[in-house]
């Protein structure tokens, strides 16, 4: 009865009801604590500096994360009793992925309430998931464990989450990488090292250059050397259609000839 009391005058009136009504709309309910909301979309390029400390959403995406990964463990391990361990852990790992929760965000709508620095090139970065985990903490902080669990599993993954689509996903581009050149008696070689940092943000710049046999095959950037070794063995596949792969296996075989 209260909450149909103040639901209409949160929406409509007073200085946060833009705040209200974003919440409402995108998870249907409204905040106890409207404060923690506001929070979990200033991005660290905004962040609000007071008594010297900066004041953004990270606090919150690290609580946010723990939640999602704590909800979606219990959801896979009810949903799939077929699945062993390990498998399991790929799934959640898919589920949970930056790449996943940035375009969870997007389709929510939650990717235009992030207040974060225009120069942030947003394409490379992903802010979106970040504050999608953050706000999963605010969630869980203003009304309890058990209400982000089914919100995110009744709400959340049902309609923005293809759990088949999901599974069926290749995400680990530089195991399977790996596997192929083990397979096919191939050297395997990253080449990692950090390139600087965003002027803005201050998050790490890196690149990796993917070596097969010597012969530099891919290359790719990240915020760390994980995700520019996965871009660099991502952008391998890209291109290993079948001409591609019989004019590299052909420059590895003059190669060779060469060093006999």
């Amino acid at each position: 009865m209260l909450d149909f009391i103040l639901r209409p005058i949160k929406r409509n009136f007073g200085p946060d009801k833009d705040y209200y009504r974003m919440v409402d709309d995108m998870f249907g309910f409204i905040p106890n604590n409207i404060e923690l909301y506001k929070l979990a979309l200033i991005h660290k390029s905004a962040s609000i500096v007071v008594d010297g400390q900066n004041i953004n959403n990270e606090r919150l995406e690290f609580l946010g994360d723990a939640v999602i990964e704590s909800v979606t463990s219990d959801y896979l391990f009810i949903e799939y009793p077929e699945y062993d361990e390990g498998r399991l852990t790929q799934l959640r790992s898919k589920i949970v992925s930056r790449q996943s929760l940035n375009s969870i965000a997007k389709r929510m709508g939650l990717a235009d309430c992030v207040i974060c620095n225009h120069s942030v090139s947003t394409s490379q970065k992903h802010i979106f998931g970040d504050a999608f985990e953050a706000m999963m903490g605010a969630i869980y902080l203003d009304q309890g464990y058990n209400f982000v669990n089914r919100l995110l599993i009744n709400s959340i993954y049902a309609h923005y989450l293809s759990l088949e689509q999901v599974d069926e996903e290749e995400t680990d581009f530089k195991s399977r990488l790996i596997e192929w050149g083990q397979k096919h008696h191939h050297s395997i070689v990253f080449r990692t090292k950090g390139v600087g940092k965003s002027s803005t943000a201050g998050a790490h710049a890196f690149r990796s250059v993917v070596l097969i046999d010597d012969f530099e095959a891919g290359h790719g950037m990240g915020e760390s050397k994980k995700e520019a070794e996965q871009a660099a063995a991502h952008s391998v596949a890209l291109e290993m259609n079948d001409e591609v792969c019989a004019r590299l296996l052909d420059k590895l075989d003059r190669l060779e000839s060469n060093q006999r």
